[in-house]
């Protein structure tokens, strides 16, 4: 099955459609929220995905561990990890478990072996918190995989135990970072927190609460960032290619 298509049995949802010139668009890798799924997240976020098709292109990859759902939620409500024993998950739950953390790596490994390589990802809420997992994983050298910059919308810090020691170096990667701030679900001091591990962060903050913000300066914000490492890293393989 190739990535464009979608069935019930993939964890992938289709991606944007090719550039229209002859430069690639950058492969990003989108990480939905609890209780969302990759379908679920790419159809909640249709202005996000229209404002950086110029520069993008998107696949939305679905977690691993299915939601016991018993009060009429998302139907295929899926979580990366849960971090209390009921198999439930809390962004604001300190010193709780990772239950499902490693399969949702290695369906992530998975993934980029088998679609890849992807120049950068993007997580919204717990997904926002697992993109910024993946990258303190990869500045300590913890993945048979690299992405060359994450966004962020809604991010905040894991407070698993297990997740503790991803936290004690600052992180060298190109980063944007959106949040709102009357976010009740995610305050944005929660994201600042996860914003301070970054070396050079580029943040962008709206007025309103968890969703994935995509007006006004906010808009401009990603266009902004998105042409910068569409020029970082595509102008280098076509200097190469014209030598």
């Amino acid at each position: 099955m190739s990535i464009s298509e979608q069935n019930s049995n993939s964890n992938l949802s289709s991606q944007e459609s090719t550039t229209e010139t002859d430069r690639p668009k950058l492969k990003i890798l989108a990480f939905h929220g609890y209780r969302q799924n990759g379908a679920v997240f790419r159809a909640k976020i249709g202005s996000f995905r229209k404002a950086v098709s110029k520069y993008a292109q998107l696949t939305f990859i679905t977690a691993p561990h299915k939601i016991v759902n018993e009060d009429g939620g998302e139907d295929d409500a899926r979580a990366w990890w849960f971090n209390a024993e009921d198999n439930t998950f809390s962004g604001k739950c300190l010193g709780g478990p990772a239950i499902g953390f490693e399969d949702t790596i290695r369906l992530i490994e998975k993934t980029v072996a088998e679609h890849g390589p992807y120049d950068g990802f993007m997580g919204f809420s717990q997904g926002a918190c697992l993109v910024g997992l993946l990258a303190a994983m990869q500045h300590k050298g913890y993945l048979p995989f690299t992405f060359k910059f994450a966004i962020f919308a809604s991010g905040f810090r894991s407070g698993s135990l297990v997740h503790k020691g991803f936290y004690d170096e600052d992180i060298n990667l190109p980063s944007l970072h959106v949040y709102g701030e009357s976010d009740s679900i995610i305050p944005k001091e929660m994201s600042e927190s996860l914003i301070s591990l970054f070396l050079q962060p580029v943040v962008a903050e709206h007025s309103g609460g968890h969703y994935v913000a995509c007006s006004g300066s906010i808009k401009d914000a990603y266009l902004d960032f998105l042409h910068d490492r569409y020029e970082d890293l595509r102008e280098p393989n076509e200097t190469e290619n014209n030598s």
